[in-house]
């Protein structure tokens, strides 16, 4: 008989992916045999970069940090996040916490995931303390006003951001 396979969705806009989220994929590849970074349109957040960028950024930071450790894939979605979790076979959404903000929303998201499938898992990783600042928004904020940072990202993702707030300005 053969073990069920353990898959775990990692949802976000990851627009840009900072240090954060890469230390949530890191942490959660040791939980799971496989984890579906799912890279959501969110038009309400209007994102710097188009979906098929963050999905090739997300894919190549991402992916260096499965070795062995779970598979990873990465998947763009629009749909509502228990049903595409279903339909990649997730067992458990996995979602980074920085702040009892961020637990205030998420509280309300897990209560609201339960009722539309009981199936379904949330399980929160706290922020490694050096990222609780990182949020994207905060990042791109930064970017483009000339700042630096590398403290945040990957040299690569700095370097796609600087350019693409250049085009911005």
């Amino acid at each position: 008989m053969s073990a069920k396979r353990l898959t775990a969705l990692y949802p976000g806009t990851f627009d840009p992916v900072t240090l954060g989220h890469l230390d949530i994929i890191k942490r959660a590849v040791k939980l799971v045999d496989h984890l579906v970074i799912g890279v959501a349109t969110n038009a309400s957040k209007s994102p710097m970069f188009t979906l098929q960028e963050r999905v090739a950024m997300v894919k190549a930071e991402a992916e260096k940090l499965a070795a062995g450790q779970a598979s990873i894939e990465v998947v763009a979605f629009d749909s509502l996040l228990v049903k595409f979790a279903a339909q990649v076979g997730a067992s458990m959404i996995i979602r980074g916490l920085r702040a009892v903000s961020d637990f205030e929303y998420e509280f309300q998201m897990v209560a609201m995931n339960q009722r539309l499938n009981t199936e379904i898992e949330t399980v929160f990783l706290m922020a490694d303390p050096r990222h609780q600042a990182i949020s994207s928004k905060l990042v791109k904020e930064i970017a483009v006003l000339g700042g630096d940072i590398s403290p945040f990202t990957t040299p690569a993702v700095a370097q796609a951001l600087i350019t693409r707030s250049k085009e911005k300005t």
